[in-house]
């Protein structure tokens, strides 16, 4: 059967595969557009396969919230080349898989692969479909959702990272929330509080802080008391309010930066999501 130029470019719009591809596709089902569909699919599947093991460090990360700011997804569409991650049609098949995300809602990155994507595509298959379009290794890396009474999302550097900031107060908090998601972005806090931090953590602090006071030669008793003082350090560098306010005098903790505006206003939650994380 002959092959068009019209049946190659229809497939190559709803596929998004290389001209060449498409007509070889086509060849291969002999004109039927379904079929080679499936078969550009299945390339995809076998390169996939092939490219296991390769590495995802470049990407687009998307952070949206609903219109009424209550909820909030995050994900990482990751690739191997910074070149793939800026073609346009790579961020713009984040951005669609983005708002599928938030409109569904799923609580997982499993059920999200599973949502629909197009034409009974699911998520997780029209991923695939680009590994052979692409031809680099292409994958859902991260997913993050997040609820609270005001959620504001950020993207930083270029779709580098994404952050989802969750507010315990509704109201117009884009301003504050920016602020305070770009900490995140900045300094990466591991908990919003010192209540988040596991427990397992805390308890290799307090050793590691016994340890390094016993080989500075202080007392055995006075050993937890210095390593209680440290794992108050360690509060102060790593939960999201008790930080130093990256934009602010360099005195001031996220805590009082959020007080300054609201005495009552704070963080919930947070999420972070970081090309190569």
């Amino acid at each position: 059967m002959k092959i068009t130029a019209k049946d190659v470019a229809i497939l190559r719009r709803e596929t998004g595969a290389g001209m060449m591809d498409c007509k070889k596709a086509l060849e291969a089902s002999n004109g039927d557009i379904e079929l080679a569909k499936d078969n550009l699919r299945k390339n995809g599947q076998k390169l996939s396969a092939k490219r296991a093991d390769r590495e995802t460090n470049e990407g687009v990360v998307i952070a949206l919230a609903s219109n009424d700011s209550k909820k909030g997804i995050a994900i990482n569409l990751s690739c191997e080349t910074d070149f793939v991650a800026k073609n346009d049609d790579f961020v713009n098949f984040a951005k669609k898989i983005a708002d599928i995300a938030l409109n569904q809602f799923p609580n997982s990155k499993d059920a999200l692969l599973d949502l629909e994507f197009e034409s009974g595509l699911t998520i997780g298959q029209k991923v695939t479909e680009q590994v052979g379009v692409i031809g680099e290794k292409v994958e859902i890396s991260s997913y993050e959702w997040l609820e609270a009474p005001s959620v504001v999302p950020y993207i930083h550097a270029g779709y580098k990272r994404g952050v989802l900031i969750g507010l315990n107060k509704e109201g117009d908090n884009q301003e504050v929330g920016k602020n305070v998601a770009m900490q995140v972005a900045a300094m990466n806090p591991i908990a919003v509080d010192k209540d988040g931090v596991d427990a397992t953590l805390v308890e290799k602090e307090i050793e590691i802080g016994m340890e390094q006071a016993r080989a500075e030669g202080k007392p055995d008793n006075l050993l937890e008391r210095i390593a209680q003082g440290k794992l108050g350090k360690f509060y102060k560098e790593n939960t999201l309010l008790n930080q130093e306010y990256v934009k602010g005098s360099g005195k001031e903790t996220v805590s009082a930066y959020l007080k300054g505006v609201d005495n009552d206003l704070t963080v919930t939650a947070f999420r972070h999501v970081a090309l190569g994380s």
